[in-house]
């Protein structure tokens, strides 16, 4: 038995058999093709291109039904790049003026964008490459008549992979694939979060080690709660894990008492366990997991995988329709949150030594109100039809704070002179997730209704790692102590204000942290939604007294390692 440790990504327990996604090493014939063999290998190409749009056609439909719009637009990416008036024409040529077969034309076209790509700068224009790839990779295979790893599944296999792209996420038959391991990745990695939308296990981040011991076709268990897999395990390690499933499953079936229950301690003590959504199809999974509203409405989906911003009437729609859907629950609507890690190209951001401390979110809407102003009319147009508040995203100074809120002010004049409803009351807040920002907490809490403790980005800037460096993703941790006193700072100086203050990064769903959290009087968790019903039940199972008198303790500890261990131990 072979037991490796990587980072819990996706709860859940899986045992089945092994299947190994690697590179294909595919042959290509490269001996030149003769004059009369062009119109054939032309032929052979636009079959295999036809072949590729519809099966990308269909991908992308049934991602769009399993995991929404955002996530399916990956594939009208790749569909782009089928149509592209060049992509295409360079095909062609090489076939006809080089006079290589099909398979060799479209790899030799591929490896030359791709190869430009990864030579950029742009975070976004190296993506890019990757699709050039994975769309040749899919024509190549249509000409050769070789299997996708789709066509390889059988039921009850574990997926392991150096990496996983969300479009192979969105792939996974869950009906077959019980859960998946990657090298690479950390839980805030895009495959983390697909998994967990998907409701399947997954550890990420097991370095070197995954590929070296992994073969096809052996036993294995996951503990996507622990970040532990055991490859061959032993017959006593496997009867432990079988009861462990079994207990797992029966959890599942146990929690959904919770569902229609108000989240609350066992003293009585209420507070809203709410769900994070990044586009319209993460309605559903908050309400059928008992969600009492919307913490983070990530609007950024809606500016993404497009060449032009969306209109106002564009916007609308949306934010009108999971308002309506939400009824009376809140749902609190961050504004655009792009640059650093999420770029959008029409835009045409400046390329950056530093993203994640560069020009964005707050600061590039205050400077563009063909962006801003949209949202925002958009937003309280459609806080007539429910119960949504806004939010302002990487607010570090006062001053961007009231900027952004003449900006709101200025549109709600507009809008009644031109006869527009709106909740003239609509709730207003910012996300602390900026160090600069809990300095400063007294003073923010002044001029908003609320905060919301954006942890990812918290901790990033606190301990100064990005949570992408696959190299030091282990150290973004929220057990960091400074990491735990800047949430206190924050949640003390919103009360003291008389405002309310939530979490909408990863840590809010963190079932060791939640003693702390509710001890240190946070009022909203906002969460993935396969989080929320569990999370109920450990509420439930602390007397908000019993977690208070923790807080001290927790707070005079100098290491992650003895927060992480005084936590495990308070554990019920």
């Amino acid at each position: 038995m072979i037991l490796i440790e990587g980072i819990a990504a996706s709860p859940g327990i899986a045992i089945g058999k092994t299947l190994l996604k690697k590179e294909e090493n595919i042959e290509i014939n490269k001996e030149n093709i003769t004059e009369n063999e062009i119109e054939n290998e032309l032929e052979k190409l636009h079959s295999a291109l036809d072949d590729a749009k519809e099966s990308l056609e269909e991908l992308r439909q049934d991602t769009a039904e399993k995991l929404g719009d955002e996530k399916a637009e990956i594939f009208a990416a790749h569909l782009m790049i089928l149509d592209d008036p060049e992509v295409i024409p360079a095909f062609e040529n090489k076939i006809k003026d080089d006079k290589l077969n099909a398979a060799a034309a479209v790899k030799s076209v591929v490896d030359q964008y791709a190869a430009m790509f990864a030579a950029m700068d742009d975070e976004y224009l190296r993506e890019r490459g990757s699709d050039i790839k994975d769309v040749g990779m899919r024509v190549i295979k249509n000409l050769l008549g070789v299997n996708t790893i789709s066509d390889q599944i059988e039921d009850n296999v574990v997926i392991i992979a150096e990496d996983l792209t969300p479009s192979d996420t969105a792939q996974l038959d869950t009906d077959k694939v019980l859960a998946f391991l990657t090298k690479e990745g950390s839980r805030t990695s895009h495959s983390a979060i697909m998994a967990r939308s998907l409701g399947i296990p997954a550890v990420v981040g097991l370095g070197t080690e995954l590929l070296e011991k992994a073969e096809n076709g052996i036993e294995i268990i996951v503990d996507g709660n622990s970040g532990k897999i055991y490859f061959e395990p032993d017959q006593t390690t496997l009867d432990d894990y079988k009861v462990k499933l079994a207990d797992y499953e029966a959890e599942l079936e146990r929690l959904l008492s919770y569902k229609d229950q108000k989240a609350a301690s066992k003293d009585g003590y209420e507070v809203e366990v709410v769900g994070n959504m990044g586009n319209l199809a993460d309605v559903d999974p908050i309400l059928e997991n008992g969600g009492e509203g919307v913490g983070l409405f990530r609007s950024e989906f809606l500016y993404m995988d497009r060449d032009q911003l969306p209109t106002e009437e564009e916007q609308f729609e949306v934010y009108k329709e999971v308002a309506e859907k939400m009824g009376e629950r809140p749902v609190v609507i961050r504004t655009l949150d792009v640059g650093g890690d999420k770029d959008i190209p029409y835009l045409d951001f400046p390329a950056e030594m530093n993203p994640f401390l560069g020009y964005r979110a707050i600061r590039v809407c205050l400077e563009r109100d063909d962006i801003f102003k949209p949202q925002l009319r958009a937003l309280l147009r459609a806080s007539n039809y429910g119960n949504l508040k806004i939010m302002f995203p990487m607010i570090s100074s006062v001053r961007e704070l009231l900027a952004a809120k003449s900006k709101l002010a200025e549109v709600k004049t507009e809008l009644e002179k031109e006869g527009h409803k709106f909740n003239q009351n609509i709730e207003v807040g910012m996300m602390i997730e900026i160090p600069a920002a809990v300095m400063i907490a007294d003073h923010l809490a002044k001029e908003v209704d609320f905060f919301s403790i954006g942890t990812n980005d918290l901790i990033q800037y606190t301990v100064a790692v990005d949570r992408t460096n696959e190299k030091i993703a282990k150290m973004h941790t929220p057990y960091h102590p400074a990491v735990l006193r800047l949430i206190k700072q924050t949640i003390s100086a919103a009360h003291e204000a008389g405002i309310w203050v939530g979490m909408c990064g990863e840590a809010a769903g963190d079932e060791l942290l939640l003693p702390f959290l509710l001890g240190a009087g946070l009022d909203e968790f906002s969460m993935s939604a396969v989080s929320i019903l569990k999370i109920k039940e450990i509420l439930s199972q602390w007397e908000k007294s019993e977690a208070e008198s923790e807080v001290a303790e927790i707070l005079a500890l100098s290491t992650v390692a003895e927060v992480k261990d005084y936590l495990t131990k308070l554990k019920k």
